[in-house]
């Protein structure tokens, strides 16, 4: 199932909610968003500085990702980012692929692998 990372930071009207219903009453509201899509939350934390919440959830596909993105950024309580995560597996699979690449101006085309320059 895929993984992401998501990355959130309260408006001050969810600063307000969040007030109001403690941490725990948050989490109750993560989780049942994230399982009616089929998903799990494998990690919350709260959070001072830059994010406030951060979350690692996995979910049947990216398209339940993004629903659930989009309806809680429509919701104005808070602003959040959300990164897809990789396994090592997926990793490894990705640097057998064979890639052909032309990079800008008009470099020679390289079969295989992206050696760094």
């Amino acid at each position: 199932m895929p993984k992401f990372l998501i990355q959130a930071t309260y408006t001050p009207e969810g600063t307000k909610g969040l007030l109001k219903e403690g941490a725990s009453g948050r989490r109750a509201a993560v989780d049942h968003v994230v399982t009616d899509l089929g998903g799990q939350v494998e990690a919350m934390y709260f959070a001072f500085g830059e994010d406030d919440i951060v979350l690692i959830v996995d979910f049947p596909d990216p398209v339940s990702m993004a629903a659930v993105s989009l309806t809680v950024k429509a919701s104005g309580a808070l602003q959040t980012r959300a990164t897809p995560l990789l396994t090592l597996d997926e990793i490894d699979e990705a640097a057998r692929r064979q890639v052909t690449f032309r990079a800008p101006a008009g470099e020679p085309r390289r079969q295989g692998h992206i050696s760094p320059s």
